[in-house]
């Protein structure tokens, strides 16, 4: 009486908590009720009791946690009377209720009964798995023991770490010894529902290469799958899939057997019928729904009345089951397929599995009378076709070099059905998905050619007609012509992650594998055409200027064909990278041919001004135009970029306006700025158009081009003055005219910077410096020496301002980028003296009380500015000599008295960063200024002892490196465990007497700390690397001082525990058993804490 009034107590508690009514304090106690009961010795008895009685899913629900938490975290504290009774009564209540309970409490009380079998199987429950067998071969229960053996392969072949090593072994080797009997029994059952329903054939669809009659195939082609029962589909979709989960943990071998790969693939067939789609809300058509085989049955498509899994499959028709169970077939195949490693008497079965694959694929792809391929694929259940474009994917990046060469796999026929699958694809996704995998096929084509370049030609010849045929049909995709409906359909003005639009990602993934097909098809001619005979229809009236095309036919044509153009002109921009190096010879006259057919259309595009027209849809066609002129521009500079570099070109000039569209204007400037860096034409200085250009940047200040466009003209101007003539000797490069005219150049632009020293005029100035600066800074001493004497007084003039401006972070942020800009490309031009001073000025301004305000606004510009400061000083300490020395000990000072003590506590991302590798800088590039090695010690590698100097500098920043690994940051961990690493690999650093006495064992403890409390499990493997690599400083003090202290530390562990973890840990050098002997340790340490501190008070351990 007093159990049925518990139950009718918990039955009130449960439904109040989950009342809408219910408040948050009131939920709290009852929770607070709820987990006091479950601690409670004996709670399960009731538990149990409750699980007989009830019909309250909340109850079951609770009753069953209370279950799981006993069997996880408190099993060892169990009277093994009590675990009997409990293996023994689970089993019970499962077979006699699981038909009338929901489907999750009956997984739920599966996966309680499996965690079981997971502690005490086999030695105290040995007949787990034997009754999980025989489940399966019970008709009447065969679906509850498929739920069964999957959450067993779920829980026990990959268990969490709640066990031992040694237990996860022993399970996975229990586990395979069954494999062969389970998955003959899973096979037994495909086979038994496949020819009962007349499903699996005796034999494998035929070999197309094994001379089978083309009537038979055709007809085993077009030949339906029959219907299966709805009872028969739950049950093959189980085994299907738990022969997933088993296919994802199994290796392969030949307990795969043909008979089961055969089954599978069967079942994958039910997918490339024509079904209904599984898709909540999508229309379904009676007359292409029962085109395939069957009819529609009454009340298939029937509301549900209540949301439960299962029940909501069942209750959405036997249709849909029908290509779930295609679904399923082909997720078990793409488990086997996504492994790499593959045995060798497995590679026959593999081309087994393409064979059918191939037949698969050929069904698909069929047409008939009644639907195109298109259609057809449209009619598929989306999830279906995914899976077959991952398998196709797998089977092409991870198999084809072992299939390829086989005479009994058509490969070339398989490109042929690639070939149509890819274009018929329903939706963008999919064929984005094909893209790819023609991407991986085409890199496999590219290292096959390179290393077989004997018989490259034949391996060419072979694929031609297939290669041809994906070029042309890719460009046709691209162009408004061919493929107008489907491209208008492209969203060309929002932005993804990757700041493209869904058209821009469209062109690119197409032009890639144009790209890598490498072959220049001739399709542009067409469109530019149509573009440069747009002139003859320029009607002038007065001061306007418009496009005499009217009819609204030849507005869409004309739209279809500048559209079409722009992409093109994309693709040979992309292609101009294959014009160069090895085959630059073989193709310069393709080459010169684009690249003057380019010039030729910028030229046209520039004279006509054709973005200037009116229009008679300027909202489509004027867009257009801007496209094609700016696009002709834009692949121009890659043709010049990659091209023109080896060869001068007479190139006709571009004149640069101020009332043309900002597009435009920047493609004009791009292309400006690749022919002045690439080409480097002598005479370009000399054109009257340059001579405007130069004289409307230099003295028209008052109508500035945008900032963009004007940083861009900038650096073209000075690249001309700057930049070496190619194939010139220095006698004539009329450096003394040149470095005249850029002190000119840069005078006229600085001069307002100079005269008026204001915050607007210095955040437009020196950005544009900046960048002047950034161009040469990878070129000859001479180019530098010049851009240095002209920018001398802007330098001494910023430098002056910086006192001023210290308290404005915006602008204190672009100085010091400029100054930093300097440091990397002009230190040896500005002289140690200046940089001196330079430095000096910083470290005295950058006080502590600045350096906190600055900081502690994390993400603002203050911040940015102390980075800055800090990349500054990084360059300064890599400066090999003496002259920068003295400057260390302000540098280590600033670092870690000023700075470190801000950052230690704060997350402060950014700044630490920089503030690590500008201690890790000074240590790798100054290591003497801390260990005075003799040279004959360096040279003959002798492990001499060290000489130590400013030992309490180097304390401190390993002290600092240490403390970050206690920290939360995950980047700052990783960055600052590679840095110790790289100061180990290059200095020795764990080597040193310093380290290994007083600093090793503190680090690797903190990093074994860190691997048990697994705050940073993503860098397991560089943690485990780094423990070694200190541990092998001297393993014998590693073995016989470090793990005995290290396990006497532990907390949660008793005796017999520590001594178990010593001795498993093995004493080996190598460093793959030593990361097993780590990655053991944890495990287990962990493992034993979670046993301990769930077991009841009072319990004695023997």
């Amino acid at each position: 009486a007093s159990e049925e009034a518990s139950l009718r107590a918990l039955e009130s508690l449960m439904t109040e908590f989950f009342h809408s009514c219910t408040t948050n304090e009131r939920k709290r106690e009852i929770e607070e009720l709820l987990n006091n009961f479950a601690q409670q010795t004996g709670a399960w008895r009731h538990c149990l009791f409750f699980l007989s009685n009830t019909r309250n899913e909340y109850v079951m629900m609770y009753s069953l946690t209370v279950f799981e938490n006993l069997v996880n975290k408190m099993w060892l504290g169990v009277a093994s009377q009590d675990k009997m009774e409990i293996r023994s009564c689970l089993p019970k209540l499962l077979l006699a209720q699981h038909k009338a309970m929901p489907y999750f409490i009956r997984n739920k009380l599966c996966k309680v009964i499996v965690d079981i079998g997971r502690q005490d199987w086999p030695m105290f429950y040995h007949d787990f798995f034997t009754n999980t067998l025989q489940l399966i071969q019970s008709p009447a229960l065969a679906s509850l023991g498929l739920v069964l053996l999957k959450t067993t392969s779920e829980e026990l072949a990959c268990p969490r770490e709640d066990l031992s090593v040694a237990r996860k072994d022993e399970l996975r080797k229990l586990l395979l010894e069954q494999v062969p009997t389970v998955l003959g029994l899973l096979t037994g059952i495909l086979e038994t529902y496949g020819d009962k329903h007349n499903v699996i054939a005796s034999t494998p669809p035929p070999s197309p290469t094994s001379g089978e009659s083309g009537d038979q195939y055709s007809k085993l082609l077009s030949q339906p799958v029959a219907t299966l029962d709805n009872e028969s589909q739950q049950l093959c979709c189980l085994v299907l899939e738990c022969l997933a989960h088993l296919f994802s943990w199994i290796p392969l071998s030949t307990s795969i057997t043909p008979t089961l790969l055969a089954s599978i693939f069967h079942f994958a067939r039910f997918g490339c019928d024509l079904r209904t789609k599984a898709k909540t809300g999508s229309f379904i058509s009676s007359s292409t729904s029962s085109s395939s085989n069957g009819q529609l049955h009454p009340g298939t498509l029937a509301p549900t009345s209540n949301g439960g899994g299962r029940t909501l499959q069942q209750s959405e028709g036997s249709k849909v089951d029908q290509a779930r169970l295609g679904i399923m077939a082909m997720t078990c195949v793409n488990e086997l397929v996504s492994k790499n490693c593959v045995p060798l008497d497995f590679e026959e079965y593999l081309l087994r599995m393409f064979q059918q694959t191939f037949f698969l694929l050929q069904r698909l792809t069929r047409e008939n009378n009644a639907h195109t391929v298109k259609s057809r694929l449209q009619e598929l259940d989306e999830s279906y076709l995914e899976k077959f474009t991952d398998f196709l994917r797998l089977f092409v990046s991870v198999h084809l070099r072992r299939i390829e060469s086989s005479p009994q796999f058509p490969i070339v026929e398989f490109l042929a059905l690639l070939f149509k699958y890819t274009f018929n694809q329903p939706n963008h996704e999919g064929y984005f998905a094909c893209l790819d995998i023609w991407s991986v096929f085409l890199d496999f084509l590219t290292t096959k050619i390179k290393s077989r370049l004997a018989d490259r030609e034949s391996v060419l010849n072979r694929y031609k007609d297939a290669l041809v045929l994906l070029l042309r049909e890719v460009l046709n995709r691209i162009q408004f012509r061919y493929n107008q409906a489907q491209l208008e359909e492209l969203d060309d003005e929002t932005l993804d992650d990757d700041q493209q639009t869904e058209w821009q990602r469209y062109l690119r993934q197409s032009l890639e594998v144009v790209a890598k097909i490498v072959f220049v098809f001739p399709v542009l001619q067409e469109n530019l055409d149509v573009y440069l005979g747009l002139q003859q229809f320029i009607v002038t009236t007065g001061t306007s200027r418009r496009l005499n095309i009217t009819a609204e036919n030849d507005c869409r044509r004309l739209h279809c064909s500048l559209r079409d153009l722009s992409s093109l002109l994309q693709a040979v921009g992309r292609l101009a990278e294959y014009f160069i190096g090895e085959v630059f010879a073989a193709r310069f006259n393709d080459a010169l041919a684009v690249v003057e057919r380019l010039v030729e259309v910028t030229c046209y595009g520039s004279q006509t001004s054709l973005y200037d027209l009116e229009t008679a849809v300027p909202s489509v066609l004027k867009p257009d135009l801007i496209d094609s002129h700016a696009l002709c521009k834009s692949s121009d500079s890659s043709w010049l970029s990659r091209f023109c570099c080896h060869v001068s070109l007479k190139i006709t000039p571009i004149f640069s306006r101020f009332q043309v569209p900002e597009k435009l204007l920047l493609s004009a400037c791009h292309l400006m700025v690749s022919i002045t860096s690439t080409v480097r034409p002598v005479f370009l200085v000399t054109l009257p158009a340059v001579q405007n250009i130069f004289n409307l940047i230099t003295q028209n200040q008052t109508r500035r081009l945008p900032q963009e466009a004007h940083m861009l003209v900038c650096r073209a101007l000075s690249n001309m003055l700057l930049l070496p003539w190619p194939n010139l000797p220095e006698s004539e490069q009329q450096w003394q005219t040149r470095s005249s005219n850029h002190a000119s150049l840069l005078a006229a632009l600085t001069r307002d910077y100079r005269i008026l020293r204001v915050k607007t005029v210095l955040q437009q100035t020196l950005p544009v410096l900046r960048d002047i600066v950034n161009s040469i800074s990878g070129e000859s001493t001479k180019s530098r020496q010049i851009c240095y004497q002209s920018l001398q007084e802007s330098v001494q003039v910023s430098l002056s301002l910086f006192p001023v401006f210290i308290q404005q972070p915006d602008v204190t942020d672009e100085m010091l980028a400029f100054f930093l800009t300097l440091f990397q490309a002009l230190r040896v031009q500005m002289g140690v003296p200046f940089t001196g001073q330079i430095i000096h000025t910083f470290l005295s301004m950058f006080t502590r009380e600045q350096l906190a305000a600055s900081i502690l606004q994390e993400g603002s510009a203050g911040c940015r500015v102390v980075q800055k400061f800090l990349k500054i000083l990084q360059v300064v300490v890599q400066e090999p000599g003496q002259a920068f020395k003295p400057f260390l000990p302000s540098i280590l000072s600033l670092c870690m008295e000023q700075v470190y003590p801000i950052v230690a506590e704060r997350s402060s991302p950014d700044v630490k960063a920089e503030m690590f590798e500008l201690l890790y800088q000074i240590l790798h590039q100054n290591w003497r200024y801390f260990f005075k090695t003799s040279v004959l010690a360096s040279v003959q590698k002798i492990a001499s002892e060290d000489t130590m100097e400013n030992e309490a500098q180097f304390t401190a920043a390993m002290q600092a490196f240490g403390q970050s690994f206690l920290q939360p940051d995950i980047h700052i961990f990783k960055q600052n465990l590679s840095y110790l690493e790289s100061l180990n690999s290059k200095h020795k650093l764990y080597h040193r007497k310093l380290f290994r006495t007083s600093m090793l064992f503190h680090f690797i403890n903190v990093l074994l700390q860190v691997l048990l409390h697994k705050s940073h499990d993503l860098l397991q493997e560089e943690i485990t690397l780094a423990i070694y690599n200190m541990a092998s400083v001297d393993f014998d003090a590693f073995y016989s001082a470090f793990m005995p202290e290290f396990l006497n530390g532990c907390q949660g562990v008793d005796t017999n525990q520590r001594a178990v973890l010593a001795r498993n840990f093995k004493l080996e050098r190598d460093l793959p058993s030593f990361t097993q002997s780590v990655h053991r340790l944890v495990n287990d340490l962990r493992y034993y804490r979670l046993c301990n501190s769930s077991l009841p008070t009072g319990t004695v351990k023997l």
